[in-house]
């Protein structure tokens, strides 16, 4: 005899009708629409506006969890593996092809979150968060030959590695300079080689 507890139904309806309408928040996000309300949301999924609303509070809280989900979604792409391992030509490459997947996977998302984090303390919190984690993430892979450096070029190094490579950055070289993903990986490996290698 199982010990497993008994599935409620309702429950599990509930759960794949809330994911479902957060996966079209995501879609909608993926095509441009950064702030879409639930009445849009709504529409897309084939569901009423209450049906909506009974999943979510408000707007923000139906952004919110749509934001959430999919960063849990990409959390993986945000490792990466062999972290400061290697030679710079071999950690330069598994640094563009990480941030570049993390780029494509999460851009749409990245945006909806930023455009929302201009009212939203805690998408704003979340925001400043993920720019210091990858950030961080420069300093420890790139730490050989950051550390070679006195203040204030080290500072200097770092920031313009940072600054090139953080998902506002992409977003210009992807969206509005309107480079291919190969292109814009080309580019931040000769900078970054530029910005590290020894002189």
């Amino acid at each position: 005899m199982s010990d497993a507890p008994p599935v409620d139904g309702r429950a599990a309806r509930r759960d794949r009708n809330r994911d479902a309408v957060l996966d079209v928040v995501i879609e909608l996000f993926t095509e441009g629409h950064l702030d879409p309300g639930p009445d849009d949301v709504a529409r897309r999924a084939g569901l009423s506006s209450r049906s909506v609303y009974r999943y979510f509070e408000d707007r923000d809280a139906l952004l919110r969890a749509a934001i959430d989900r999919q960063q849990e979604r990409v959390l993986p792409l945000y490792l990466i593996h062999g972290i400061g391992q290697g030679d710079l030509e071999g950690r330069i490459e598994r640094f563009v092809r990480a941030r570049m997947q993390l780029y494509e996977a999460i851009a749409a998302t990245a945006r909806a979150s930023r455009a929302r984090a201009l009212v939203n303390p805690m998408l704003r919190e979340q925001v400043r968060d993920t720019r210091r984690r990858l950030g961080e993430q420069v300093d420890k892979h790139f730490a050989p030959e950051l550390d070679r450096l006195l203040d204030p070029r080290r500072r200097a190094t770092s920031g313009a590695v940072d600054t090139l490579c953080q998902l506002e950055a992409l977003d210009h070289l992807r969206v509005h300079l309107g480079l291919s993903a190969p292109q814009t990986g080309e580019l931040l490996s000769s900078s970054l080689h530029a910005l590290l290698a020894s002189p």
